[in-house]
């Protein structure tokens, strides 16, 4: 942990430090607080360096445009481009993640609609901010679902087919060609969205049980406004879903989408463990499926 103190107060000599710890969430970023007030995050790998420049962009073009506490980097390095000495870092958003158990926790129903307008508004405002507006200024990839999800089923096919058993195999080919040929999938609205919009990242105030801010856009970038709908899917289920997707302008045309996308999470993980060489993703991935 002293080698990323070291690249801060290289670059930041002026910040003093007093006390600092590591967050153990973060599956692709070291991600470091100190003095109980400021969040570092250190890319694990040299995709991640990518990823945390796209990311640094994003959250300073929509700092203005939405409404919920975001993390907007006020220390920044990228001059040498190696895990290790990339870093972020940003203001702490005080709360805690949003765990299901949390929410099932919440009595009042009228607290709980509140949540979901919260989240509904939020993803509205996110998804407002132009699709090509957002290309121009940030240098976005422009790459539709439907490209997406052929490149997404080839890799399952090359690299996880050999993992699962014939029943999981004819069962993914279905969907995915179902998904494909869609005519629904033409008249997509691309925007910009955030690409992880789950429990882990949705933080909040147990005492006024109102969100208290939105972190990790490191999966940010343009495309289908339904993704964002399958974190809140994955994390809550259905009933809560179905209350933000009422409160989402045309929110009923999405929800097909939503549950196709979320029925390829757990082949992303798999996948993830593959390319990144993590045994325990790998597995968390594909056990279904065997």
């Amino acid at each position: 942990m002293n080698k990323f103190i070291e690249s801060i107060q290289r670059d930041y000599p002026n910040l003093i430090i007093k006390d600092f710890y590591v967050n153990e969430i973060g599956q692709n970023n070291d991600v470091i607080v100190v003095n109980d007030s400021l969040v570092f995050r250190f890319p694990k790998y040299e995709q991640g360096i990518v990823q945390l420049r796209r990311e640094t962009k994003i959250l300073r073009y929509i700092e203005n445009k939405v409404s919920l506490p975001i993390p907007v980097p006020v220390y920044e390095s990228f001059d040498e481009l190696e895990p290790g000495k990339v870093f972020s870092g940003y203001h702490l958003i005080e709360g805690n993640p949003l765990w299901k158990d949390s929410l099932l926790e919440i009595k009042n129903d009228e607290q709980v609609r509140g949540l979901a307008s919260q989240l509904a508004s939020l993803l509205a405002e996110l998804h407002s901010a132009s699709g090509e507006t957002a290309i121009c200024e940030l240098h976005l990839d422009l790459r539709h679902p439907r490209e997406e999800m052929s490149d997404l089923y080839k890799k399952i096919k090359h690299k996880l087919f050999p993992f699962m058993r014939k029943e999981s195999q004819e069962a993914v080919t279905e969907s995915f060609e179902n998904f494909l040929k869609a005519e629904s999938l033409s008249n997509i609205n691309l925007a910009l969205i955030h690409g992880d919009f789950g429990a882990s990242n949705i933080l909040w105030n147990q005492e006024t049980s109102e969100i208290s801010g939105i972190i990790d856009f490191g999966g940010s970038g343009i495309g289908d406004s339904a993704y964002d709908f399958v974190g809140i899917r994955a994390s809550y289920g259905e009933d809560f879903l179905n209350m933000c997707i009422d409160r989402y302008p045309n929110g009923k045309e999405i929800a097909n989408r939503v549950h196709f996308y979320k029925s390829t999470f757990a082949m992303q993980e798999a996948l993830h463990g593959i390319e990144v060489d993590d045994r325990q993703a790998f597995e968390n991935g594909i056990k279904g499926y065997r």
